[in-house]
C-alpha cells in the first residue's frame, strides 16, 4: 500500500502503490515510549526528527517503527496520525482519498486543520 521514495527537496517520504480510500487505516505502527526526562537525549540526536509527543499529557516522546514515521509534514495533509496510548501503537489514517503515486503526509502539529508554525521552513 505504501512505499518509501525520494521526495524533491525534502528528502524520504512514504508514497501510495495503491489508491488509499478515506478513512482507511495506512498503516499501524508499535512505538518505543521514552519518559519527558529522556527527551533532553533525543533532542542531541539524528532521531529528534522521527519523534512524536506522547502521553495522556503530551510530555512523554514516542518513536514509531513503521514507515509511516517517514511521512513529509503538509498543512493540507492527506493523512493523519493517531496515538493509542494503551496499546503503545501508533495509526495513520488518511483523511481523503490518496491517489497511487502520491506522497502520504501529515500535519507535524497534530491537529489535521493546524496552521500554526513548525521549526522549520514548510516547502510546499
Amino acid at each position: 500500500m505504501i512505499v518509501v521514495r525520494s521526495s524533491p527537496g525534502k528528502g524520504r517520504g512514504i508514497f501510495a502503490t495503491r489508491r488509499i480510500a478515506a478513512g482507511s487505516v495506512i498503516e499501524e505502527a508499535p512505538v518505543i515510549s521514552m519518559p519527558a526526562g529522556e527527551i533532553e537525549h533525543l533532542e542531541k540526536i539524528a532521531l529528534q526528527d522521527y519523534y512524536f509527543q506522547w502521553g495522556p499529557e503530551m510530555e512523554e516522546a514516542a518513536l514509531p517503527l513503521g514507515l509511516c514515521t517517514l511521512c513529509n509534514h503538509a498543512f493540507d495533509a492527506n493523512a493523519r496520525f493517531v496515538a493509542h496510548h494503551d496499546r503503545r501503537m501508533m495509526g495513520f489514517v488518511a483523511l481523503r482519498d490518496i491517489e497511487a503515486g502520491e506522497e502520504v503526509t501529515i500535519n507535524y502539529n497534530g491537529h489535521p486543520a493546524s496552521q500554526r508554525q513548525l521549526w522549520f521552513e514548510v516547502l510546499p
